[in-house]
């Protein structure tokens, strides 16, 4: 409980004045061994019953947004709280739009919101933030390090409280107009929204095999104990279907790195053709070739038209990073055979190689309708049957204060 050291010399004081009749020495030694005790005892059970609370009215926003988060701080306990310290790992993009509320920390993104005051008990104290939601992406805020102890400053206590929490910043939307998207059909034709698909993640039964079908179709178990061949019916829908297709690359060969600029405004055309999806009735989807934040592998999320649908992609589009796990025409072929027939693929790319174009052509080639949204600086080359949107990027200047920076 006591260093070692002021034990011994204690101990010794204490033996002294016993041996001297010495009232003084007597009770000094036992007056610290009473005040060290009761110092240890209330570091050790100062942090007991503590609770820390991030009360966030939205977690997910927009760049540009401010909402206000409240921080509470409540000592559930009879003993009280000469002194806290509380410090909150805070990352700098979705921090208070004061950033000098934050105090600064080994990580040049990252900052801790710091607070220190002391509680009595049963007490509770509350504090409100405006935070600004200043760059896209998914941030990981807390857990708070908290740190208190004895009514006397002798000992320290360290702990941690409030669980980690997520807060996503989604792509800035860009604005349809600048897309340049068809009005009347802005993802293929229209007309197919009255046509029947058979949807091949709802089977209904077999039949006997007729000449028009596909061998893709053949349901081999059921010609095995009939003797004939039969193939497999699906149900039919008529709703319309759209997959975004996003590339991730920003140069020709994916290893060369990344242009920030360039990737930001691809997530951000991506966030609008998404919403444009949505508003039209689609049942959206999408698959990329690049990866999430702490993953290793591209991402894909089935085509819906749930409530939180939208917010789900535009969440993935947040935490897209800059790591392409394969060349984007070798990843379509693979992932191609996932998506049913009757789908509208938007393919998005800041780059259009030739590797795509080819690509592109066997995807026609097999009835699959395709819009390509490019904004390499080229226009790409006219595919027949391949509706091309092309929005070459343009980066912005920097202000003159930055560039002299």
């Amino acid at each position: 409980m006591l260093n070692e050291r002021w034990f011994s010399s204690l101990v010794i004081v204490f033996i002294i004045g016993l041996l001297l009749h010495s009232p003084f020495l007597t009770a000094l030694p036992l007056s610290l061994f009473v005040i060290l005790g009761l110092a240890y005892w209330w570091q050790k059970h100062s942090l007991d019953n503590l609770i820390y609370k991030r009360r966030f009215i939205y977690t997910r926003a927009f760049p540009g947004e401010r909402f206000p988060v409240r921080i509470e701080v409540e000592n559930r306990k009879l003993l009280p709280l000469s002194w806290i310290r509380i410090q909150d790992p805070w990352p700098k993009a979705v921090g208070p739009e004061n950033e000098d509320v934050l105090a600064p920390g080994h990580n040049q993104d990252m900052g801790y919101l710091t607070h220190q005051f002391s509680l009595r008990w049963f007490e509770r104290t509350r504090k409100t933030y405006m935070l600004l939601f200043r760059k896209r992406g998914a941030y990981s805020v807390g857990p708070a390090q908290l740190e208190s102890g004895d009514l006397f400053g002798i000992y320290s206590q360290d702990g941690k409280a409030g669980l980690s929490e997520r807060l996503t910043v989604f792509p800035a939307l860009a604005p349809i107009k600048a897309l340049n998207l068809p009005p009347e059909n802005p993802f293929g034709d229209l007309r197919s929204r009255r046509r029947l698909f058979d949807d091949q993640n709802r089977p209904m039964g077999v039949r006997d095999y007729q000449p028009e079908d596909s061998f893709r179709r053949i349901h081999w178990p059921a010609t095995a104990r009939t003797g004939q061949l039969q193939v497999k019916v699906f149900q039919p829908t008529s709703a319309q279907v759209m997959v975004l297709c996003l590339n991730v690359s920003t140069y020709h060969r994916y290893w060369e790195g990344v242009y920030p600029a360039l990737l930001e405004q691809l997530l951000s055309v991506g966030a609008a053709l998404l919403t444009q999806g949505i508003e039209l009735g689609y049942r959206v989807g999408m698959i990329s070739n690049g990866c999430l934040a702490n993953s290793d592998q591209p991402f894909r999320i089935p085509p819906g038209r749930a409530s939180g649908q939208l917010a789900r992609l535009l969440e993935a589009l947040a935490g897209v990073t800059p790591v392409v796990v394969a060349p984007f025409d070798r990843f379509l072929l693979r992932e191609i055979s996932r998506v049913p027939y009757g789908v509208t693929l938007v393919i998005l790319t800041a780059v259009v190689t030739p590797g795509l174009t080819e690509t592109l052509m066997r995807l026609k080639h097999h009835e699959r309708r395709i819009t390509l949204v490019s904004l390499a600086e080229i226009a790409p080359p006219i595919i027949p049957g391949i509706q091309n949107i092309h929005i070459p990027f343009e980066e912005e200047p920097k202000p003159a204060d930055e560039v002299t920076r």
